[in-house]
């Protein structure tokens, strides 16, 4: 009987061990804390200014870059897009691949008003932002769409389509705030 009791825990320690070894689970998925963790990670070295190393944001990857070169890479979440949006008045840059710690826009620490809409017509985004102090406003949208953007301050807008698509940029620097018609 003690020799039963024995095999039987014994195939049950294999199979749940085989399991798990073998895939059942998904360990390709981001769990929602992994999603969490990321999206703080990333608003961290957004809005702080951090001497000793540089990260910068593709559509699909945080990469983080120490004083020694060192490379560290996240994965972003698979359903969500990052894109920073840095309106101006007067002056900015050509940006495509936005870096957290070193791009910066001309309008820092400022209110906006910012509407989004997809395609389709649904609403995204509409409320009043602040942009973070490098004068960028940080946005995780909806993955593979695309979008009609509307950012206003002080009766001036600026109005832009894009998109978020694997191969679409993270940086926007061409949305000039000019007075409203």
């Amino acid at each position: 009987m003690k020799r039963n009791i024995l095999v039987v825990s014994g195939a049950a320690v294999v199979a749940l061990g085989a399991y798990l070894l073998l895939g059942g689970i998904d360990k390709d998925k981001p769990s929602a804390q992994d999603t969490t963790d990321i999206k703080q990670l990333v608003q961290e070295y957004s809005s702080s200014s951090l001497d000793n190393l540089s990260a910068s944001i593709t559509s699909e990857q945080l990469i983080v870059t120490d004083s020694n070169n060192k490379e560290k890479t996240y994965d972003l979440p698979k359903d969500e897009f990052f894109v920073s949006i840095a309106p101006y008045v007067e002056n900015t840059h050509p940006c495509a691949t936005h870096s957290l710690t070193g791009c910066q826009g001309e309008l820092t620490d400022d209110e906006f008003k910012v509407y989004i809409e997809d395609s389709e017509g649904n609403v995204i985004v509409d409320q009043e932002m602040k942009s973070l102090s490098n004068g960028f406003i940080d946005l995780w949208l909806p993955r593979d769409k695309q979008y009609n953007v509307t950012i206003e301050q002080d009766g001036k807008a600026a109005k832009s389509e894009l998109s978020t698509f694997k191969s679409d940029n993270t940086c926007v620097t061409t949305m000039q705030l000019a007075e409203s018609i």
